[in-house]
């Protein structure tokens, strides 16, 4: 009978130190590693629009900020670069606007773009997929510089694209 229980005693001892396949540290950082090669590149905004936007320092800052979304190695870094994108584009809407960009063009991209940074945060609170709300947001964000291309080369008279004053030539 002291075999039985002796055999048992070392049997439930070998039982309890045997190795156990934990997900180690190394394995869960692997899974936290941002891929950012995939992301599209910012587009360029031509060299006489730049020159009003270097005036609007909150839209340097935002430009700053958002070229530091291509240095994040994980999910950690990537969620403080969204956090300082969304204070950014804040402070960017609640700035004076240059007159060139002060119409609702600019305005419009630059909520969609504030609403895809919303989506990234959203997604990076809830440990969801990131790589195409990431994707989104760069578009949104080369939308709004496209959109600086845009206007400074559109030649149109702006008086005649107001509404009111159509409506005066049409009586």
């Amino acid at each position: 009978m002291k075999k039985i229980w002796l055999f048992a005693l070392v049997l439930t001892i070998m039982w309890a130190c045997r190795t156990k396949e934990e997900s180690s540290p190394m394995v869960e950082a692997a899974v936290t590693e941002i891929q950012g090669g995939e992301w599209p590149r910012p587009v360029s905004i031509k060299e006489d629009p730049m020159e009003i936007l270097k005036a609007w320092p909150e839209f340097m800052d935002l430009q700053a900020s958002f070229e530091s979304l291509y240095t994040v190695g994980n999910r950690e870094d990537l969620s403080l670069v969204v956090e300082n994108l969304i204070e950014k584009q804040k402070l960017l809407e609640k700035s004076t606007y240059p007159e060139e960009f002060n119409l609702s063009q600019i305005k419009g991209r630059q909520k969609v773009f504030k609403t895809f940074c919303l989506k990234v945060k959203g997604h990076l609170g809830h440990d969801l997929e990131i790589q195409e709300p990431v994707s989104q947001m760069i578009e949104a964000y080369n939308a709004l510089r496209n959109q600086f291309n845009v206007v400074f080369n559109n030649k149109l008279d702006k008086k005649l694209l107001e509404i009111d004053e159509i409506d005066e030539v049409v009586e």
